[in-house]
């Protein structure tokens, strides 16, 4: 399926589940996600309270930026804004939450 292609999970109520786009977002958005949850940042989803695991928000960082290293210049520059944003954020809540950076 190409990212051309008409997407039937469409969310218009057709009772397929919604699809998210054929693009690297959707590639970093779920391990950003996770990380924030790991990070206490957002609640869990499943349990409704934060849920922090530092060593798992840990991998979910070095995963994002072992992706960076592999994709280094063969991303578009929004693409790759978008993964440096993502890395620079959790990397900052993460020295906070392991009390290494003071604000």
């Amino acid at each position: 399926m190409s990212q051309d292609e008409p997407n039937e999970a469409d969310g218009s109520g057709s009772g397929k589940p919604f699809l998210p786009p054929l693009e690297f977002g959707s590639i970093i958005a779920p391990f950003y996600t996770q990380a924030l949850i790991k990070l206490g940042l957002i609640p869990d989803p499943v349990r409704g309270e934060p849920a922090v695991d530092l060593a798992l928000a840990r991998r979910l960082i070095d995963l994002l930026d072992l992706l960076a290293d592999r994709t280094s210049g063969r991303l578009e520059p929004e693409e790759a804004q978008f993964l440096d944003s993502a890395l620079s954020q959790l990397k900052m809540h993460y020295l906070e939450k392991a009390e290494a950076v003071k604000l």
